[in-house]
């Protein structure tokens, strides 16, 4: 199965993160489970950082051949410079990582 096919159908199931600043942050979260990013992206240094990054995090990353076929792949209908597969958390560990907010009253003023 081709990359671009993994994409297609990981695209399906929702759990898709698209262009270098979605899948930046996914990595960085521990989200992403492979990324994919463009060759023919100019200028060059817009992915530099993504092997790097996936290498340090232990998460597949691949290169390939277009940012068009990739921007099609993930559905939408402009060139896209990487891809991201990500686990989506379940409902009931998002709950938990969000923040909760308490209703805690201010000092009154003097």
């Amino acid at each position: 199965m081709d990359s671009y096919s993994i994409i297609e159908k990981a695209r399906k199931t929702g759990k898709v993160e698209k262009g270098i600043n979605e899948v930046t942050k996914a990595i960085e979260r521990g989200t992403a489970r492979a990324v994919y990013y463009a060759k023919d992206v100019s200028p060059a240094e817009i992915v530099q950082h993504i092997p790097a990054l996936c290498k340090e995090k232990g998460i597949q990353c691949e290169e390939v051949d277009s940012k068009a076929k990739l921007g099609i792949a993930a559905g939408i209908g402009v060139s896209c410079s990487a891809v991201a597969i990500i686990d989506k958390p379940s409902a009931a560990s998002a709950s938990a990582q969000k923040p909760t907010t308490s209703s805690t009253k201010k000092p009154a003023k003097k």
